[in-house]
């Protein structure tokens, strides 16, 4: 039978965990067998959960056997790798053995050197500091999980879930995987990827414009984002030239004045998209795209999935 040990490092995300051990809990096959053996082990008897505190009855040796490992995130991913599990899971590697991350499990595998010169994925929220520990890493942020044969990372959260029915479906096929999908009450693949939950330029609430930064013309963008802007006027806002005005955004914001505003205007629709019934072309001049192909075009390219696909995912439906 294959064998799924889940490592559960100090600090562990209790989510994370009970995904990988409910999914693979419940895979029944055709012969009315369960489709994995699953085991959770630690490098300590007791490890922290948030709140709780599991109990793990395997220790780092079921590394060594296992088909496949799964790591999930830890709350605090700049806490360090202890070295023992590292060379575990290198030793795991060179055997062959399938090794996944969820959400911040990343930063575990990464520590370990299993990410160089791969293509990869974490939770949105650290990507930043994900490039800058480990630059030789091929990150993507936007996906809800990567599988590149051997390793295998996924975003956040639900994303890991994902993730597990991707190797269910790689293991036993998509009519095993499907059960094991609506068991899960999940859908067996979800549109679009992690793009589409990323919070972009968001302003926090209580910014206040202070002199020499951009924080009044973000300010401004902000409330007049549904206009039919124009590079002299969001210069004009900032009392600044227009040339200064894109130094700055490159160099503050790392990007154009235009793509900041179109960040905006994406941003002002998932809002409606979630809370009104409005139709698509009208939230997209309510929230100042030019027409309704630039709408759709534009907010694909930035959360992955088409307008109504977003709203079907994030909103309810309306009680009349």
């Amino acid at each position: 039978m294959h064998t799924v040990s889940v490592l559960a490092l100090d600090d562990v995300i209790a989510f994370d965990l009970a995904t990988a051990v409910e999914v693979f809990s419940r895979v029944p096959l055709p012969d009315e067998t369960n489709g994995y053996r699953v085991l959770v082990c630690a490098a300590t008897p007791m490890v922290t959960a948030g709140p709780l505190r599991v109990g793990t009855e395997h220790g780092l040796d079921a590394l060594a056997f296992a088909d496949t490992i799964v790591i999930p995130g830890r709350n605090d991913v700049t806490t360090d790798v202890p070295a023992d599990v590292i060379a575990a899971l290198r030793r795991a590697y060179q055997r062959g053995a399938r090794i996944a991350s969820i959400c911040s499990g990343a930063f575990t595998l990464a520590a370990a050197g299993l990410l160089d010169g791969r293509r990869a994925t974490t939770h949105w929220v650290a990507a930043d500091l994900f490039r800058d520990r480990y630059p030789a890493v091929e990150l993507d942020p936007d996906v809800l999980y990567v599988d590149d044969g051997q390793i295998l990372t996924s975003a956040g959260a639900s994303a890991g879930l994902d993730l597990c029915l991707h190797m269910v479906q790689r293991d036993h096929g998509s009519s095993v995987a499907a059960t094991a999908a609506r068991l899960a009450v999940a859908p067996l693949h979800r549109s679009g990827g992690q793009a589409q939950f990323i919070v972009r330029n968001q302003l926090p609430a209580n910014t206040i414009a202070a002199p020499n930064t951009l924080d009044a013309v973000l300010v401004w963008i902000e409330q007049n984002a549904s206009a039919e802007l124009t590079l002299a006027d969001i210069a004009s806002a900032g009392a600044m030239s227009i040339r200064t005005l894109n130094r700055r955004f490159q160099s503050e914001m790392g990007q154009s004045p235009m793509q900041w505003v179109t960040g905006v205007r994406v941003r002002h629709a998932q809002q409606l998209l979630e809370s009104t019934a409005e139709g698509v072309e009208k939230i997209g001049r309510l929230v100042g795209f030019s027409s309704p192909a630039n709408f759709r075009e534009q907010f694909r390219r930035l959360t992955g999935v088409a307008p109504q696909t977003y709203r079907s995912t994030f909103r309810g439906r309306l009680v009349s």
